[in-house]
């Protein structure tokens, strides 16, 4: 098998995140779902940006947020996914470019727009989500360049895309592409809406053996396993997958691969300000480690402390050196 070109590429949603600070009373006005990810229209995306106060424009998606994050940690990394030729895909564009990702998916003309994800940010620094899936839904598996799948260590995929038909297809070559090059395959199951549509795919990839390395939080966990008990749902996926991860939010995260069973505790912030991102983030630095060869332990402390950066400022794209701090942290 060749040495691979990169450390990890990513399929996912093209989205700029729009963010701004709000009080709880505007949520309640606008009957928003806090703390959720809701799914909208384009005039609702319209109005919704007409309600926000000063905003905040960074390209974002979950997957691309996860490869910026890499990027800091001097991964070597690329992305596919789908914008317009409009502004806001030019926006997209320039910020992952400018982390240093390869992103050369060709942009689509006509209708619809780019995506965006309207992210109201309360003062308990839970954030709400409002997204437009917008020309990101359109990525066709024509995108999908064969010997660039093959080229990188990990494809990661996010469960946000699974949703559409055209990238769903374009991602099913995609893990076909990575498995028969050998190649692992990550999985994201992003959200629990996503797992209640799409569950008896995931469960049969899962169960297929086409999944090396899964992500889920324990809400996830719990919808995909149909096990409420976090122990319980654990114990129904891990001998299905290499390497499973399962974050916990303030209580941290467990991570099980090849028998062996890790439990790492958050790491300390001083405030949380925005969560946009902490899996984004977390998923990054575990994935770093892992392509690096690190332990079990050293990945998932590593991605604790991506994670631990992210929810301290707004945003999901880190302001401080990542690199420098989990050389610091891990000492």
């Amino acid at each position: 098998m060749t040495e691979p070109r990169y450390d990890v590429i990513a399929i996912g949603n093209a989205i700029v995140d729009v963010m701004a600070p709000c009080e709880e009373a505007l949520i309640d006005e606008l009957d928003l779902a806090k703390g959720g990810m809701t799914l909208v229209d384009e005039d609702g995306a319209r109005r919704l940006y007409d309600a926000m106060g000063p905003a905040k424009e960074i390209s974002g998606g979950s997957a691309a947020n996860t490869l910026a994050g890499m990027s800091a940690l001097g991964a070597q990394c690329a992305f596919v996914g789908q914008v317009a030729k409009d502004q806001l895909g030019d926006v997209f564009s320039h910020d992952i470019r400018a982390v240093g990702i390869d992103f050369d998916t060709p942009v689509r003309d006509g209708q619809p727009s780019t995506a965006r994800c309207l992210i109201f940010v309360t003062p308990d620094g839970e954030r709400t989500m409002n997204t437009f899936l917008g020309a990101s839904q359109f990525l066709p598996p024509a995108a999908v360049d064969d010997d660039l799948i093959a080229s990188a260590g990990i494809l990661y995929l996010e469960g946000y895309l699974w949703d559409p038909e055209e990238p769903r297809s374009a991602m099913r070559r995609a893990i076909d592409v990575a498995r028969n090059a050998g190649r692992k395959v990550a999985f994201t199951a992003s959200e629990s809406f996503v797992i209640e549509r799409h569950g008896d795919d995931f469960r049969r990839m899962i169960d297929e053996g086409l999944i090396d390395i899964l992500f889920v939080n324990e809400t996830e966990l719990a919808t995909l396993t149909g096990k409420d008990d976090f122990d319980a749902g654990l114990a129904a996926l891990q001998d299905k997958v290499p390497v499973l991860v399962a974050t916990r939010s303030a209580r941290g995260a467990v991570g099980i691969a090849n028998g062996e069973r890790v439990a790492i505790e958050a790491e300390p912030v001083d405030q949380v300000v925005d969560t946009t991102g902490a899996g984004d983030l977390f998923a990054a630095g575990f994935l770093t480690g892992h392509s690096q060869g690190k332990n079990l332990e050293t990945c998932l402390r590593m991605g604790a402390i991506c994670a631990a950066e992210i929810i301290s400022h707004y945003g999901a794209r880190s302001e401080a050196d990542l690199k420098a701090l989990v050389a610091d942290k891990l000492g």
